[in-house]
């Protein structure tokens, strides 16, 4: 319920800029991420009991449904899940929701989400989503930046059920790949490009 208030909070706001405005615009027993990164395990972090276990519980589902997700979790550096984004609005919407970074099985740290987008649209959505991290440089590109924004630097891959049929270790070449899901499995028509993250202080 708080989550969901603070959506509606930020789409009312989201209007009003938007109506000032002048053009601007502003089996899942794998190991969820198999990395080297010793720096980031040895970090001390402020753990979220009610998030670790939304998240690995986002992640039981997303394997349990899609063979190709947990391939692709098994050799990913790291695993970045939002269990819980809410998507609300009409003509303007927010996407707001908290996730967090694993990496060798630990979480490495807590991460928001945030994301505006125009057009036509209304009610109340919730969706999942998960980002593998293939390449070390990619997931260091996330850590070390103030505000990782998706689509601008590595390249990323938004994978739906029928690119997860075709998708083989010779023709994964994307630094990362996104699963957007829901308990009914992966959703179409769903992007990520423009969405912003950024990381929690705990």
């Amino acid at each position: 319920m708080i989550r969901f208030v603070c959506v509606l909070g930020m789409v009312s706001c989201c209007a009003v800029l938007a109506a000032c405005s002048t053009g601007q615009s502003s089996s899942g027993q794998a190991s969820p991420a198999q990395s080297s990164s010793a720096e980031a395990s040895a970090t001390p972090m402020a753990m979220d009991p009610g998030l670790d276990e939304e998240a690995n519980a986002a992640l039981r589902s997303l394997y349990s449904d899609n063979q190709k997700a947990q391939e692709i979790g098994q050799r990913a550096k790291g695993i970045l899940v939002f269990p819980d984004i809410v998507k609300a609005g009409f003509l303007v919407g927010a996407h707001h929701g908290e996730g967090e970074l694993i990496e060798n099985g630990k979480v490495t740290g807590y991460y928001a989400h945030s994301a505006v987008s125009y057009g036509l649209q209304a009610g109340v959505q919730k969706f999942s989503y998960a980002m593998f991290f293939m390449s070390d440089s990619a997931l260091q590109n996330l850590k070390t930046s103030p505000g990782f924004e998706v689509g601008v630097g590595p390249s990323i891959v938004v994978v739906d059920a029928g690119k997860a049929k075709s998708l083989t270790t010779a023709t994964m070449q994307a630094d990362i790949y996104a699963f957007i899901f829901d308990q009914k499995g992966l959703m179409a028509g769903l992007g990520l490009q423009g969405s912003k993250i950024t990381r929690l202080s705990r």
